[in-house]
């Protein structure tokens, strides 16, 4: 039995292509630049992209998730969880000692998903007509 190999990066140009391929909650410009700035992360596994971690910075110092997806087959592995530990990682080795993600009240999955992780709801708000938005927060 081969063991599937799964390896966590920073995205660079050359995954460009396959971001904006995949990733169409954001302009083609904005994953251009957050590439650039690093604020991109992948997981693969046996060397191929299986998902991506994008973030940014709240109050422009607060690492803040603002979306973590996994192609479909590949939810519920463990995957997730390897991607979301390395950007805790990355982050605290940044010097950050405080998290931020958000999700929808409808994604159940994706609540529990945060809250196995340690992250604690700390509020929400409605943003137009979209579900209701969750706040979570998690100290490392």
């Amino acid at each position: 039995m081969i063991e599937n190999k799964i390896e966590t990066r920073y995205a660079e140009i050359v995954d460009y292509q396959w971001l904006i391929e995949h990733d169409d909650d954001v302009s083609n410009d904005t994953i251009k630049t957050k590439i650039e700035r690093n604020e991109v992360l992948l997981v693969l596994e046996n060397a191929k992209i299986v998902g991506w971690l994008r973030f940014n910075f709240f109050w422009d110092d607060i690492p803040f998730i603002t979306h973590l997806w996994l192609l479909d087959g590949y939810r519920q592995k463990g995957i997730g969880t390897v991607l979301i530990k390395y950007w805790e990682n990355e982050m605290k080795k940044n010097g950050h000692n405080v998290l931020l993600t958000s999700t929808q009240q409808t994604r159940e999955e994706a609540q529990h998903f945060y809250k196995r992780r340690g992250y604690v709801e700390i509020g929400g708000f409605n943003y137009f007509d979209e579900p209701y938005e969750i706040l979570y927060i998690k100290k490392l």
